[in-house]
């Protein structure tokens, strides 16, 4: 039995690509005139893809690891139905691995003069912009034997902020502060405390709190208790150079560094204190000041999300001049950095004397949790000699971490994990010991 339709016509044209005419399918149309004429007739009732109207709506951004939905609206100005294949493209980073084809293509049927909506969902893989490319459709006939195709740029942007994943440790340190913060007031008087209120001596507080005015007005010995000072300054300093493009675990120590950052950020915000930004390797890639309590945090993650690590040396001696600028006056300066011997003792150390001796400094750097592994390793010689090399890199980096401490600078030296609490730790007993 001889085939007919469109069986018949594919069974002729064989791997010819649909679409593109060729002189040699004359004889195979001439055979079978009406198939000729259904093949016309469904070109002919395709729906024009030129004449289509494209809008886009839907989430602008998302945290990395959320998805994030954009939707496309369709509208079909034409007499004709739309029935189409549309793909929806963006950079391969806007999904998970392996999972785009099903992600970015779209059966979609528009009845003439109606709009009908589709939804990409997006899973980032990385942080930054998103930018969405073109969107192709394939609009099929009828009978599914000729296509027109097109393409719209319907632009988009997706931002990609960092993920904040040390935020569930916020309440336990929210707790801390309150505990300072005048629920239990403090007795040492130091720089960043003030005066709480009176209360009556007991046995072991320290006499130099003893206000004797108020004592020779009243029968018992009254104490001052001070409680921690607030609007303070706090200047985050993330360094973006080459250090902060090593890899540790998964992501770069930027990334984890940005982690700590937003900690302290939103811990330091909640306890009154103000919070700017710096990000710098030789020159300035983020700045953010002068933000509300309310309005710090977006302003960083927003900040955060488009750094990426520059394949160059830091400039210490203008990381130095512009963190004094960005901060005139005693402030907390967080150093976001790397404890490795080189850049610290060649760049850092001959300028830290201008911010120590001016403010307060603490030294916070992302440690590799393979040179612990690495370091009680044994078992055959390759495993005895890594540990040797991680023992000795381990070593290298204590002594950089001491001479630091040396020059009044608080060090914070912890693996990704544990380095938000760490630095939020360290925020707080400097706010306990009156230093902030």
């Amino acid at each position: 039995m001889a085939l007919t339709g469109r069986a018949a016509l594919l069974a002729a044209i064989g791997s010819v690509p649909i679409g593109i005419w060729d002189p040699s399918w004359a004889g195979v149309l001439a055979v079978n005139a009406p198939l000729a004429a259904a093949c016309a007739c469904d070109f002919a009732l395709a729906a024009p893809v030129r004449r289509l109207r494209l809008v886009r709506s839907g989430d602008t951004s998302t945290r990395l690891g959320d998805s994030a939905d954009v939707v496309l609206t369709v509208t079909n100005p034409s007499n004709r139905p739309l029935r189409a294949l549309l793909r929806d493209a963006w950079p391969p980073s806007s999904w998970q691995p392996g999972t785009e084809t099903a992600a970015s293509r779209h059966r979609v049927t528009v009845p003439a003069g109606e709009r009908r909506r589709v939804t990409t969902r997006l899973r980032p893989t990385r942080r930054g912009d998103r930018r969405s490319d073109r969107v192709t459709i394939r609009s099929y006939g009828p009978l599914g034997l000729f296509t027109r195709q097109g393409s719209h740029r319907v632009p988009w942007t997706v931002r990609v902020l960092p993920p904040f994943t040390s935020r569930k440790h916020l309440p336990s340190k929210l707790s801390r502060l309150r505990e300072l913060d005048g629920r239990t007031s403090v007795l040492t008087r130091g720089e960043g405390t003030e005066f709480d209120s009176l209360r009556e001596y007991v046995p072991g507080d320290d006499t130099r709190s003893i206000d004797w005015r108020a004592t020779a007005r009243q029968s018992a010995v009254a104490v001052r208790t001070w409680r921690p000072e607030r609007d303070r300054h706090i200047l985050l300093v993330l360094d973006t150079g080459r250090t902060s493009a090593g890899r540790v675990g998964d992501a770069p120590r930027l990334d984890a560094s940005m982690d700590a950052a937003l900690l302290l950020a939103a811990l330091a915000s909640r306890a009154g204190d103000r919070v700017d930004l710096l990000a710098y390797d030789r020159r300035v890639r983020a700045l953010v000041q002068g933000r509300t309590a309310g309005d710090v945090l977006p302003s960083l993650v927003n900040a955060m999300a488009t750094l990426e690590p520059e394949l160059v040396e830091t400039d210490a001696r203008g990381l130095t001049a512009t963190a004094l600028r960005v901060a005139p006056r005693r402030s907390l300066i967080v150093l976001l950095t790397t404890l490795d011997a080189a850049p610290v003792e060649e760049g850092l150390l001959p300028v830290l004397a201008q911010l120590t001796q001016r403010h307060t400094v603490v030294l916070a750097s992302v440690a590799d949790p393979r040179i612990s592994r690495m370091a009680d390793a044994r078992g055959d010689t390759d495993a005895v000699y890594e540990a040797a090399a991680a023992a000795q890199a381990q070593a290298e980096r204590h002594r950089t971490a001491d001479r630091l401490r040396r020059h009044g600078v608080k060090v914070v030296d912890a693996i990704p994990d544990e380095l938000a609490p760490a630095l939020a730790d360290a925020y707080l007993e400097l706010k306990a010991a009156g230093r902030l």
